[in-house]
């Protein structure tokens, strides 16, 4: 158990980095690690995948509290956008993290690939929206925020894969877009946890001690480190040019869909 504590606490450090940097909650860094982890350990097959993303979600809700707070010292959080998305957000998260225990773990890593690879050619490429384009309206950000919310719970995601795309291509700064994505990210994994709390809640063969598909040991050895991680990303993301960071975010992406990949392939 020292072991895998040693490798829990240091998964922490690299995606408390990584989710205040880039605003995506640190699911993206931390899923494909932790299903490798947990296959190590002999977890049952079956379960794998829902216990990286329910453990992973738990996670969000630490991380992200430490890196809103990093963003909005530095005047990165729109909370006009945060308002309107929140309650869609919320709803699409709870109601696809209670779906996701009935999809296979295959299908679930192909989606997760796909959609990042999306996101990933997004920034690498550098679309420029129309310079008219605005954020829509109170309902619209509502709807979109449902779309991502249940997304996002299906990969374990903060939503920054997605909303730091959709709020650049309605014009918002990369800065606030990456700051406002960080809070974005709390009402997601609040309610995603839930919903993997209790998915998970009836199934015997679980390793424990668990709630649910969040195994604990490994929750609390990725907070510890994480939370003191994700100010030093956030600052970082406050003074790099925009351009870079953009690249950067891009690359990021591109890597971990690309390691999901493989795993799928072998």
């Amino acid at each position: 158990m020292s072991w895998w504590l040693l490798t829990y606490l240091i998964l922490g450090l690299g995606s408390g980095f990584v989710a205040g940097l880039f605003g995506v909650g640190g699911g993206l860094t931390i899923v494909p690690i932790l299903l490798m982890l947990f296959q190590a350990q002999g977890f049952p097959e079956g379960q794998l995948m829902h216990l990286a993303l329910g453990t992973a979600m738990a996670t969000i809700v630490i991380t992200s509290v430490s890196s809103m707070r990093a963003h909005h010292q530095h005047g990165g959080v729109r909370w006009d956008i945060f308002r309107s998305m929140a309650p869609g957000l919320v709803a699409g998260t709870l109601i696809g993290s209670l779906f996701a225990s009935r999809i296979p773990t295959d299908t679930m890593a192909v989606v997760f690939t796909f959609i990042v690879y999306w996101a990933s050619l997004q920034m690498l490429l550098d679309i420029k929206p129309k310079p008219t384009r605005e954020l829509p309206g109170t309902s619209g950000l509502v709807s979109v925020g449902g779309l991502i919310g249940g997304v996002s719970s299906l990969v374990a995601a903060g939503g920054g894969f997605l909303s730091v795309p959709f709020m650049m291509l309605c014009n918002v700064n990369i800065r606030q877009a990456v700051g406002t994505s960080s809070a974005l990210g709390f009402p997601i994994a609040l309610a995603g946890v839930i919903g993997y709390i209790l998915g998970g809640w009836s199934i015997t063969d679980l390793p424990g001690p668990n709630l649910g598909f969040v195994y604990l040991p490994a929750f609390l050895g990725v907070v510890v480190t994480t939370i003191f991680m994700a100010p030093v990303g956030a600052k970082l993301a406050h003074s790099l040019p925009v351009k870079q960071l953009k690249r950067a975010f891009g690359v990021m992406l591109a890597l971990l869909a690309s390691k999901m990949l493989w795993n799928l392939l072998n």
